[in-house]
Parts: structure tokens; C-alpha cells; sequence
């Protein structure tokens, strides 16, 4: 890296550096926030939430139980947990979760003694001890992080209670819901049934009928939107939408449980286009996660669940998954459609000359196996020509783990700078434009896409 180029990297960086933080998509649990008591232990916070952890130490032959992960009816010891990550510390060397976790052990939790086996009991008690004090209670964390609005993922089917116990609280910090069907949508979901039978108690909604079904989500929507959500979040692994001139019956058919694989994949691409529709009506954004191969490892999933590090990337097909709905609804500026991939191949070929004609689409940022510094760079370089800078949607760390989200944005602010002097360096445009888009890339576009109010 030249001098000059440095020095631009660093100004602009510095520029963006104590932006507030928007993370309108994420995964925190918002009982942190209303309930505000203490982490329960350091292998809780920063271990057993994060799969790009534990997958990395499943990988090499560390059982999950011993991680503390969902081990039926035993409880692994909190500290034996963090001295097996501590001892295994080297194994994330050039990975972001490296970056990310010594940014949190450095200046989140203010640890200068270096991550080892033999330090591990150290660090623990270090963590503890300031996991006890007011300055590191959730909210004191959410503030001092200088997060303007951070965005939960929630079921159609949650009560909301501490959202609402939030909203009527003193308590100044913004988390929103964010509103997420896919278990009240997708047939294939093997809670489907259930979950319609709650959706019908919770909505008083009979269900019989498909304008029924209609009816209790769009309530529920209604339902989020009061208790502060800007933005829906469905997830496929196939894409394909789909327009059913009469739904009726295979609704009906899809309720039963007595749908084919092939009907309940149709039943959830007209499902979809239905979403648009009433994201058309009600301003929810709609995000779209495509292209994850969930829990492929069907050992682990049986034994401990869902998430737990074995979804796996597959290519996806943009332009014709999402024919039936763009040509439904794509030309509507009141429909804002995000597209999160794991199919990088995807970035230039698809999602960019489709950003850049669709008024309803804005590309999501590097997702999942993607966010890291190469991870973005890429990124940058495969979408900007086509779909310029206003046709993204900013960052968001989309992270369980809370303590790693400034540590995210960081990278992210870091990989801006970094591209935009390229951009300088190549002529593509000056200091002075560059400048502008900084905080536009930083925070700015995360406003206006997630339609968030400052």
C-alpha cells in the first residue's frame, strides 16, 4: 500500500469510525435488553452463541457437547468450555472471527493479556468479574456500542412481551422486531401444522379458509409494525416464486398435511409473492435470504437442533426464482425487496444488473460465510459498476452474538475506506465524493433502506 493511499484509507476511515451503529438485521435476544440483568458467564456470551465458533472447533473433532452446546440434560462446565476455545485459540487464525473476538477481548471488555490455554482461567475471571458491573449490564453496553437501532428477529408466532415491555419502558435504546413467517409459510417446516393451530389462537382466526389465513398475517403484521418493526425476513434455500391464480385449495391441501413436497415448494413461492404484496401496504421491507442449505449434517441436527454450523452455501437462481414475483410487483417503488446471497458467482452476473433495473431491490450486504475483509472487497468490486452505490443496502451484522457487533461494523467501516481509496487511486472519483459516500455506506443506506427514521 502506497503512502498516499494510507493516508486516504485512514481519513476516511476515521471519518466513519464513531458513526452510530444501525443493525437492522440481527439476531440478539431482545429479553437482553428489557430484562438488563448480567450475562450469565463468559462461555454464554461469547461461545455458545456463535456458530462461526463452535463449527470451526466441531470441525476439528471438539464434540458439541463439550462446548456447552445443547447437550440434553447436562450442562457443560462454563469455564472447562472457554478453556477448550482458549486452548484452541490458533485454530481461527486468519479468519474473521479472529478479528472480530480480539476486538471484543481488547476493547469491549478491556483485556490486554494475550488469548492462550495457559492465560484461558485468567481471562474467564477477568470476563466475569466485569460481566458484574452496571458498565457492562446490556443496555450500558448498547449505549456505550453508540447503537441507534438494532433490529431483533422474531417468529410470527412471538407474544412480543419485551418488546412491548421496551416500548413502555424509560429506557431511550430503539430495538424493533423484525418479522419473520417462514414457520407459518413454508409447508416443509416440520412444525407447519402447529404453528398454523397457534397463529389461529393468537389472532382468533378460524384459518378454515385462505383469506382467513390472510387475514391473521396480516394482523400479525400489523401487530409487529405497533411494537416498532420497519422489516419482514424470510429465508429459502431453492428460490422459487411462483404466482397460484386460485391458492384456495392448495392451501387447504398444505394444511392437512397432505401436500407433496412439490405443492408445499409452490405453496411457499406464492407465499412469498403474497409477502410483497402486503410489504406493497403495509411499508415492511422484505428481506430474502436465499441459497443456505440448512443443518446438512442430519447427526447433529437430530441430536441438538437447528443452527448449529452446518448450513452450507448452494447456488442460486436469481433472475428466474424471482420472475413470477418481480414481474408481479418488481416495478412498485413502494416495495422494498432486499437480497442477502451465498452464492457470490451471483453478485455480477445477477443481483447487480438486477439492482440496477428493479425499483423494488437493493442488494444486501456480504452475508454469513462472505462477511469478512475479502468477503467485502469482493463484494464491492462485483456490484458497484452495475448497480452503483445507492442501489445497496448498506451493512448489518446480523449476529447472535452481541458483543461482536461493533467489532463487525468496524471491519466493515474498515473495508469501506479501504475500497473507496481504490477508487481514488483509479480515477474513478475524488477525495470529496468519497467523503460523501463514507457515511452513506456506513450508516446511511441501512436508514433508508430499512426504512428507519433517525
Amino acid at each position: 500500500m502506497t503512502g498516499t493511499l494510507s493516508t486516504t484509507v485512514e481519513r476516511l476511515y476515521h471519518s466513519m469510525k464513531d458513526l452510530p451503529i444501525v443493525s437492522p438485521h440481527g439476531h440478539c435476544d431482545p429479553s437482553w435488553f428489557a430484562q438488563n440483568q448480567p450475562f450469565a458467564n463468559p462461555a454464554a456470551l461469547l461461545v455458545t452463541p456463535d456458530h462461526y465458533l463452535f463449527r470451526m472447533l466441531y470441525s476439528q473433532g471438539i464434540p458439541m457437547a463439550d462446548l456447552g452446546i445443547g447437550a440434553p440434560g447436562a450442562q457443560a462446565d462454563p469455564r472447562e468450555v472457554f478453556r477448550l476455545f482458549a486452548a484452541h485459540w490458533h485454530l481461527f487464525l486468519g479468519t474473521p472471527t479472529r478479528i472480530w473476538m480480539e476486538y471484543v477481548l481488547r476493547e469491549t471488555l478491556q483485556i490486554s493479556t494475550p488469548l492462550t490455554a495457559q492465560t484461558a482461567d485468567v481471562i474467564y475471571d477477568q470476563i466475569s468479574e466485569r460481566l458484574q458491573q452496571a458498565a457492562f449490564l446490556p443496555r450500558a453496553l448498547f449505549e456505550r456500542f453508540n447503537i441507534e437501532t438494532l433490529a431483533t428477529t422474531d417468529s410470527a408466532l412471538d407474544d412480543l412481551a419485551h418488546h412491548k415491555s421496551l416500548r413502555a419502558g424509560p429506557w431511550q435504546g430503539r430495538v424493533i422486531p423484525t418479522f419473520r413467517p417462514d414457520g407459518v409459510l413454508d409447508p416443509l417446516d416440520p412444525n407447519f401444522a402447529g404453528n398454523l393451530a397457534q397463529l389461529a389462537k393468537i389472532t382468533d382466526h378460524s384459518l378454515d379458509t385462505f383469506d382467513s389465513y390472510l387475514a391473521a398475517l396480516r394482523m400479525r403484521r400489523a401487530q409487529f409494525i405497533q411494537s416498532g418493526a420497519t422489516a419482514t425476513d424470510h429465508a429459502i434455500d431453492i428460490l422459487h416464486t411462483e404466482w397460484l391464480s386460485d391458492p384456495g385449495p392448495l392451501y387447504l391441501s398444505v394444511s392437512k398435511g397432505t401436500a407433496t413436497q412439490e405443492e408445499a415448494r409452490r405453496f411457499y413461492g406464492h407465499m412469498l409473492i403474497e409477502m410483497a404484496q402486503m410489504s406493497i401496504e403495509d411499508g415492511l421491507v422484505m428481506q430474502l435470504h436465499a441459497g443456505s442449505r440448512r443443518n446438512t449434517n442430519r447427526a447433529v441436527f437430530d441430536s441438538f437442533g437447528r443452527d448449529m454450523g452446518a448450513d452450507i452455501p448452494i447456488t442460486t437462481d436469481w433472475v428466474g426464482g424471482l420472475d413470477a414475483l418481480l414481474n408481479r410487483v418488481g416495478n412498485s417503488s413502494e416495495l422494498r425487496l432486499i437480497l442477502f446471497t451465498l452464492d457470490e458467482t451471483t453478485y455480477a452476473r445477477a443481483l447487480a444488473p438486477m439492482a440496477g433495473h428493479w425499483p423494488c431491490l437493493r442488494i444486501g450486504p456480504p452475508w454469513w460465510f462472505h462477511d469478512s475483509a475479502n468477503g467485502i472487497a469482493r463484494y464491492f468490486d462485483q456490484v458497484v459498476e452495475t448497480a452503483g452505490y445507492f442501489n445497496l443496502a448498506g451493512f448489518n451484522d446480523d449476529t447472535r452474538a452481541f458483543l461482536s457487533i461493533p467489532a463487525r461494523h468496524d471491519l466493515w467501516r474498515r473495508g469501506v475506506a479501504l475500497h473507496l481509496s481504490h477508487q481514488i487511486e483509479r480515477g474513478a472519483f475524488g477525495l470529496t465524493e468519497a467523503e460523501d459516500l463514507a457515511p452513506l455506506l456506513a450508516v446511511d443506506l441501512a436508514r433508508q433502506a430499512y426504512r428507519i427514521e433517525v
